[in-house]
């Protein structure tokens, strides 16, 4: 692992982003609340942030963190037939969370796709990628 004692302690954000593309009549049922599994988005919530709580457990040589917050949010785009993810870690560290938002966009999305997948398996998990991130030495940086 990367030695980070000699870093200051700010406050760091990273904020991630991913899509799952679908069947219409999948999203249908995702908003209905219909699927065999339960509320979709609400078990996908809760996945989302228990993997950005353990991401250093999953990818090797990273820190774990203090997380002080996780946000998960879903958009909907009916025209597109596609959910999106977005997702904004917070912590006071070292190091920065950028790892822990992605992974927490990463497992949400494979969360849908798991208690959807019985319905429609051509879904297709998109576009995972950060967005932004603040905090540390290199300051701020934004997606264009």
């Amino acid at each position: 692992m990367v030695d980070v004692g000699a870093k200051a302690e700010t406050h760091r954000v990273a904020r991630a982003e991913g899509r799952i593309a679908m069947q219409p009549q999948t999203l249908d049922l995702i908003r209905a609340g219909d699927a065999k599994k339960g509320d979709v988005l609400g078990v996908a919530r809760i996945a989302a942030i228990q993997a950005a709580k353990r991401t250093a457990e999953l990818i090797p040589l990273c820190h774990p963190l203090p997380i002080t917050k996780i946000a998960v949010q879903f958009q909907i785009d009916e025209a597109a037939a596609s959910l999106a993810i977005h997702v904004t870690v917070e912590t006071m560290g070292r190091t920065g969370v950028e790892m822990e938002a992605l992974t927490a966009v990463a497992i949400g999305l494979l969360t849908i796709y798991d208690m959807c997948k019985s319905v429609d398996r051509g879904m297709r998990i998109e576009t995972v990628r950060l967005v932004e991130k603040s905090g540390g030495k290199s300051g701020h940086w934004q997606a264009s």
